[in-house]
């Protein structure tokens, strides 16, 4: 090669090299490996040259007609990160660490398909008796096993995952002391571990649900939602005997509360025991609906489901025949 081409062969290598490099590294448009590499080597270039060329194992080959941009890049940006993001309105995650789809609960928050009643529900003094286990002996559910124990259908969050649904089928096992099923807390003490008994006439002791009644059986349809007990018997008691919402006073019929009752209308209770007196209060009214003089002793809270029905009085008996009651709040004092 005679001494003017030799230069010029020299001014072109060092030229291709400096430009290869500050596309590489600055330029937003990736210069295409494969293509600088094919110029370098038919001009004869050094190796070095060829080898600068396709170093970067990012850099890919764009059609001649596209805009060529940096990799993870959006056309006309330049500021996304490095990877690429997700189309607009799509959620970047490929998916669950239990290999559900991608994306998250709501706020971050929990699904009901992976809580418990007890993250809904403070259920620290309570005990659940269920409509199974074997003939008048329904199993039950105490602390702890309560704080993390759920039974689908008959308790569980619901669907919204703001509620407890307690269900009882009329073909539900029943306690020895009554005809029908029920998924039902008991109110407990210390923790759980004791039963609680408490008087009407010593101290001021308070019971509030937040509650709606969303199935009754078919035939009788009859539920209570909430009710104080003594040592042998309901004292008082929140009845639906469809559609007529009332207070039942031990079998006696007592005041209305919603003579329409449409099933799944969120409503509130409220009972008060003090002085030898239970006052019920409905919606949050401040005059309770209705007051009972009475004295009695070893009383405590119940709530939840207490199907009024069974097979001896329904057409059609089976687990799709029940009473459903949610729990959205509850909350027990004594003072």
């Amino acid at each position: 090669m005679d001494p003017l081409a030799q230069r010029v062969h020299s001014v072109l290598e060092t030229y291709f090299l400096e430009e290869v490099i500050r596309v590489q590294t600055i330029s937003k448009r990736t210069f295409s490996a494969s293509r600088s590499l094919i110029v370098v080597t038919a001009l004869g270039f050094s190796p070095q040259l060829a080898a600068c060329a396709a170093h970067d194992g990012s850099v890919s080959p764009a059609p001649s007609n596209e805009n060529v941009q940096m990799p993870g890049t959006a056309p006309g940006d330049g500021n996304e990160p490095v990877g690429g993001s997700a189309p607009t309105g799509a959620d970047a995650s490929t998916g669950g660490t239990d290999g559900s789809p991608g994306g998250s609960a709501p706020d971050g928050g929990s699904t009901s398909a992976n809580k418990v009643p007890a993250e809904v529900l403070d259920l620290t003094n309570w005990k659940e008796t269920l409509p199974t286990g074997a003939s008048e002996s329904p199993k039950e559910v105490t602390q702890p096993a309560l704080a993390t124990f759920s039974v689908s259908p008959y308790f569980i969050v619901n669907a919204a995952g703001d509620g407890v649904q307690f269900r009882a089928p009329t073909n539900g096992v029943t306690t020895s002391g009554s005809g029908y099923p029920r998924s039902e807390l008991r109110e407990m003490k210390n923790d759980g571990k004791d039963t609680a008994s408490w008087s009407t006439t010593s101290g001021t002791h308070t019971m509030f649900i937040d509650e709606a009644i969303t199935a009754v059986p078919e035939t009788k349809k009859h539920i209570v939602a909430g009710q104080i007990h003594d040592a042998s018997d309901d004292v008082i008691v929140i009845r639906l005997e469809f559609p007529k919402l009332f207070v039942d006073i031990n079998g006696t019929t007592g005041p209305t509360l919603d003579a329409n009752y449409v099933l799944g209308t969120r409503f509130t209770v409220k009972f008060v025991a003090s002085g030898g007196e239970i006052n019920v209060y409905y919606n949050g009214d401040s005059s309770p609906s209705y007051t009972l003089s009475t004295s009695k002793s070893g009383c405590y809270f119940k709530a939840g489901a207490y199907t009024q029905s069974n097979c001896d009085k329904e057409s059609s008996c089976g687990s799709s025949n029940y009473g459903e009651v949610n729990l959205y709040g509850l909350e027990v004092t004594h003072q």
